[in-house]
């Protein structure tokens, strides 16, 4: 009963908050708040280019708040530490399992936080890494070799890492690549038009799979 109800909640939140964008506020000191040019630009690209029509204001959202529900796509980033009480991991399932996405970004130093914390949400579950092949790299953009690099960090190949639920992917986490970096504001990274378009277009990808599955 208690998984119908919040099935029936995501059910009328998407009839009438279908495309809309949260940021995820998590506790354990890490910068949740980086990159606050990314996902607007993101947005509007998205809008602009693949017949979207989110909300032009991303919404900040916490990872233990009934909130959560509200958003088809939840965006997380950050530096350092990350931390999810027993609630907030237990809220975070549920949102997954019932519908939810869930992309994290690793903005560098997030790596090592996040991992430990997503053992709480799928305990019997180890992030994968995503093929090439999957949808998420072929629609609406085209990127034959995966994840693309957009920032150097420790100069490692981009990984796209999947937990999923029942055969669909619920949660990406895009390490050694930082595409928020290059959502960001030009004059922030400087980072050439080239790199941008290439960051913007696997974001729209990561979009458009979070809408349409």
């Amino acid at each position: 009963m208690k998984k119908l109800t919040i099935l029936l909640f995501l059910l009328s939140v998407s009839l009438t908050h279908s495309q809309e964008i949260g940021i995820l506020k998590y506790a354990g000191g890490g910068d949740w708040y980086s990159n606050p040019t990314a996902i607007p630009n993101l947005i509007q690209f998205c809008n602009e280019n693949i017949n979207t029509a989110i909300k032009a204001k991303p919404q900040t959202v916490e990872v233990g708040s009934t909130d959560l529900f509200q958003f088809p796509f939840v965006h997380m980033t950050g530096h350092g530490n990350v931390f999810f009480s027993d609630e907030d991991a237990e809220n975070l399932r549920k949102y997954l399992t019932s519908g939810g996405f869930l992309h994290i970004d690793d903005n560098y130093g997030m790596n090592q936080y996040i991992r430990k914390e997503l053992k709480k949400v799928f305990p019997n579950q180890e992030l994968k890494e995503i093929p090439a092949t999957h949808p998420i790299f072929k629609q609406p953009y085209s990127f034959p070799k995966g994840l693309p690099k957009i920032h150097e960090h420790d100069g490692l190949r981009p990984q796209a890492l999947g937990l999923f639920h029942e055969n669909r992917l619920v949660l990406l986490f895009t390490f050694e690549s930082d595409l928020g970096d290059g959502w960001e504001n030009k004059e922030i990274h400087n980072d050439s038009d080239e790199i941008r378009l290439k960051a913007l277009r696997m974001g729209a990808n990561i979009v458009h799979y979070a809408f349409k599955n």
